[in-house]
This record gives C-alpha cells, structure tokens and sequence, in this order.
C-alpha cells in the first residue's frame, strides 16, 4: 500500500475520473463505480476521500487541507494492523487515477449492513449523556459513579442505527439491534467490533495515544457473501483519540480529532447553536489550522512516519 504526500489544494467537490463513473456523495467520501457497470452490483468501487469536514450533521465551510490524505493514510495503517483478525475491503491504494492518488482506494463492492458498529473503551460523548439519563448504554447496565472519561472495562459494544442524509444516527441497545439483524449477525458484528477495538487500543496506547471509542461499519462482500470491515476505519473522524499525558478522569480531554470542530461550533465563539435552524458559520482560518494540525499529529504518531 502507497505512503501518503502533502498537498496544499484541498479537493471539496467530486472529480471527473475517466474510467469511473460519479454514483455516491457522502458526507466527506465520493464513490464510484468503473464506468458502465451497475452501483447497486458493482464487485469493485473507487473511494475517494475529500478534504470536507461535517458535524451534527451540516458540511462545514472550508475544507480541512489534506485531510483526505491523511484519513486514506490512517486507514491504510489500521487495515494493515487488523488484516489478521477481520478481512477489509481495500484492494489496492496504488492503482488509482493519479490525480487522485494518495485520497483513493480501490475496494471491493459491499452490501453495507444497515447498523453503526461502535465501541466505547471510555465513558464520553453520547454514551456519557446516555449513561447521565438511565445508567446504562447500549444497553449495558453500568455501576453508578462514572463520569467524563472513565474507562470502561471491558469495552462496550453499542450499536446505532444508520441514518438517511440529514437525518440523525440513534443509539439502541444489542437487544434491538438483534430485533433489526438476526442474533447471529449482530453477534458477529459484536465480536468482530470488539476485536478491532482492543487491538486498536492496545497499539494506540503502545504510541501515547488513549483510543476513547470508534465507530466501524461493515459490509458483505458482492463476490463471496464475506463479511468485510469497510469504509473507513480508526481515524480522527471516526474516533476519539486522547493524548495518554494529558489524559485525567473527570474532566473533558483535549482531542485529536473532529471533537475540536464540534467543540468550537458549540462554543460562545461560534456564536451557533446546533438547534437551530440556520446552517453554521465559516470555521475561521484558526480553527481550519489547529484541526489540520491534531490530524496530521494523530496520522504521524500513529504510523510512525511524517506527513
């Protein structure tokens, strides 16, 4: 798999590649298929990670420079580290369009599985606000004394469901997702969270880094039926990384990944508030800046190499 460059263009919208055709826009991946075949069977999809950056659900304004270079370099890694315990869906990170190397990945076709796959190592976000309500998550019926980043041992495998565009995920216990999936698959997909989960934590932490929680999705493949880890997986986006010297019970941790963009659109600076109606402001140059900069720490302390 290719190493991972700097750019200074961010790339915000899809490009025209020739021998693909545009099919999919999410929230920060464009998807293609090769050119002709069908979406809804292709075996073999390009997946191209823009500089975009979301929360709660709105795309904000700019992009974050090179961050789809150093989501597709994270990923790559955490493919590489997992290979052994869950089989991924990248076929190849080189043999890409060239003006969209470094970003790409060709991958194998899934038939995603509708359910958000999320362990939590560490009390915070919304399994903290769920915790604060009923004393469970996921529900897991938790002692009571937990607060604001209390390790959770063992870690905890709690679902969500996935949610069209614009509407938001809903966390729900293993017991519905059961109801949704079929015990057998929702076990699966238990176990196989979980073992990511720790051995991910126990490579973070080897690098400093304290992996609060993630969310991984997983699909069957269109050639086999496998079930196949996709998308992306273990990066700023999809997790919460915490620096191990800093990090102190009770008390909000200073992050390493999108938490920074959230914090500040809920912030008296921001001058949003997230119920409102009104989509929100341009991050100023700033907060652009220091976000780029937890990604590009969180990529080079976690692969060991620079950006």
């Amino acid at each position: 798999m290719s190493a991972v460059s700097s750019s200074d263009a961010p790339l915000i919208d899809a490009p025209d590649l020739p021998g693909w055709d545009h099919v999919v826009s999410g929230k920060v991946r464009e998807l293609y298929v090769p050119a002709g075949a069908d979406p809804a069977t292709a075996e073999e999809v390009l997946v191209l990670a823009t500089d975009r950056i979301s929360a709660y659900d709105h795309s904000l304004q700019p992009g974050i420079p090179d961050k789809g270079r150093l989501l597709t370099g994270i990923s790559l890694f955490w493919f590489e580290q997992l290979a052994d315990l869950v089989p991924h869906h990248v076929l190849s990170a080189s043999d890409v369009p060239e003006q969209v190397a470094g970003r790409a990945l060709r991958c194998r076709g899934l038939d995603m599985v509708p359910l958000e796959c999320i362990a939590r190592g560490y009390l915070t976000g919304s399994g903290l606000a769920d915790y604060r309500a009923g004393g469970s998550v996921g529900g897991h019926v938790l002692p009571s004394g937990l607060v604001e980043a209390s390790r959770l041992d063992p870690a905890l495998f709690t679902p969500s469901t996935k949610a069209e565009a614009g509407a938001h995920d809903e966390n729900i216990t293993v017991a519905q997702a059961r109801d949704l999936l079929g015990a057998e698959l929702t076990e699966q997909l238990e176990r196989m969270t979980l073992a990511v989960y720790e051995r991910a934590r126990t490579l973070a932490g080897e690098r400093g880094i304290v992996l609060a929680d993630t969310k991984l999705e997983f699909g069957r493949s269109r050639t086999d039926g496998t079930l196949v880890l996709g998308d992306e997986v273990l990066t700023p986006d999809s997790s919460r990384f915490w620096s191990a010297d800093t990090y102190q019970e009770g008390r909000v941790q200073p992050s390493l990944d999108k938490q920074f963009v959230r914090d500040w659109l809920t912030s008296p600076a921001s001058g949003w508030s997230k119920g409102s109606n009104t989509p929100p402001p341009e991050l100023p140059a700033e907060v652009v800046a220091q976000t780029r900069a937890r990604y590009v720490e969180a990529y080079e302390r976690l692969t060991g190499t620079s950006f």
